[in-house]
C-alpha cells in the first residue's frame, strides 16, 4: 500500500534528508587514496548521531554498518571494513540511510578516488544525469514507468546498461515502502504519481552487462562481468509544484 505523506510529515523527511546529505557530503570530502572504508563508515555514523538521528542501515536485516561502501564492480550493499582500502583510480559508491522523527532519508553518490579513467568519469556523469532525468518525471499525474523510461533512456543512449535486479522504492516511516521504482521499462505502467508520495529514485548503471551476482558475504552485489558500476540516489517528494528533492 502506498502511503501519502502530509506536508508536516514531508518536512520531517526533509530534515532526515538534510542529515543524509550532510553525511554524504562529509564522507565524500574524506574520500582519497589510502582511506579505509571503515573510517568513512565511522565518520558517517558520528555525523548522523550528532544530529540526534540514527543510522537506518545499521542492523537492518543484519547489515553490519552505517554506510554501504561499494567499490568499482560492486553495485550496491558493499560492506565497509579496515581491509577495504581505497586506491587511486577507484570509484566508490556510498549509500546512506538516516532515521529521525519516525521517518527516513536515503541517498547515494559515487565518488572518484583520485584521478579516474575517462570511462569511469563518463559512467558517473551519466548515472547522475539519469537520476536527474528520472526525478524530472516524478510529477503528479505521471506514472512510475515515466521515471523508469527516463532513467533507462538516459543510460542506454550513452552506452551503459541498467541494473534490473535492484530498484528504487517508496520511503517514509519504513526504509522500503511501496511502490517499487524500476530503472528500466518493465511493461507495467505502475501506479499514478500523486502529491504526497515519497520515493527513493536510484539508478545503478554498469559499463558492461546489466547482470549482477551476490558475493559469499550475502550482501555485496557485483556486476557479473566485474566491470565498473555507479550508483546515485535521492529521496524525493511528489508535490503539486513538481518533484522536491529531500536529500
Amino acid at each position: 500500500m502506498i502511503e501519502i505523506k502530509t506536508p508536516e510529515e514531508i518536512e520531517k523527511m526533509a530534515e532526515c534528508g538534510r542529515i543524509t546529505r550532510r553525511a554524504l557530503d562529509e564522507v565524500g570530502a574524506a574520500v582519497r587514496p589510502g582511506v579505509r572504508t571503515s573510517d568513512l563508515d565511522a565518520l558517517a555514523e558520528n555525523i548522523i548521531r550528532s544530529e540526534g538521528a540514527e543510522p537506518a542501515f545499521k542492523g537492518y536485516f543484519g547489515f553490519p554498518a552505517t554506510i554501504c561502501a561499494s567499490v568499482n564492480c560492486e553495485v550496491v550493499h558493499g560492506i565497509p571494513g579496515p581491509g577495504k582500502v581505497l586506491k587511486e583510480g577507484d570509484i566508490l559508491s556510498v549509500d546512506v540511510g538516516v532515521r529521525k522523527f519516525g521517518f527516513h532519508g536515503d541517498a547515494a553518490r559515487t565518488f572518484p578516488v583520485g584521478k579516474i579513467s575517462e570511462t569511469a568519469r563518463r559512467l558517473c556523469d551519466v548515472t547522475r544525469a539519469s537520476l536527474e532525468a528520472g526525478i524530472a518525471q516524478a510529477v503528479a499525474g505521471n506514472r512510475v514507468e515515466d521515471i523508469s523510461r527516463a532513467v533507462q533512456t538516459a543510460a542506454e543512449s550513452a552506452g551503459f546498461s541498467v541494473v534490473r535486479e535492484w530498484v528504487g522504492h517508496g520511503v517514509g516511516r519504513n526504509l522500503h515502502e511501496d511502490p517499487q521504482v524500476p530503472n528500466f521499462v518493465t511493461g507495467k505502467k505502475g501506479p499514478v504519481l500523486a502529491a504526497g508520495m515519497t520515493l527513493a529514485i536510484e539508478p545503478m548503471l554498469n559499463v558492461g552487462t546489466h547482470k549482477t551476482e551476490i558475493l559469499a558475504d550475502k550482501w555485496t552485489v557485483v556486476t557479473a562481468d566485474r566491470q565498473l558500476s555507479a550508483h546515485f540516489e535521492n529521496t524525493i517528494a511528489v508535490t503539486a509544484n513538481g518533484p522536491r528533492v529531500l536529500t
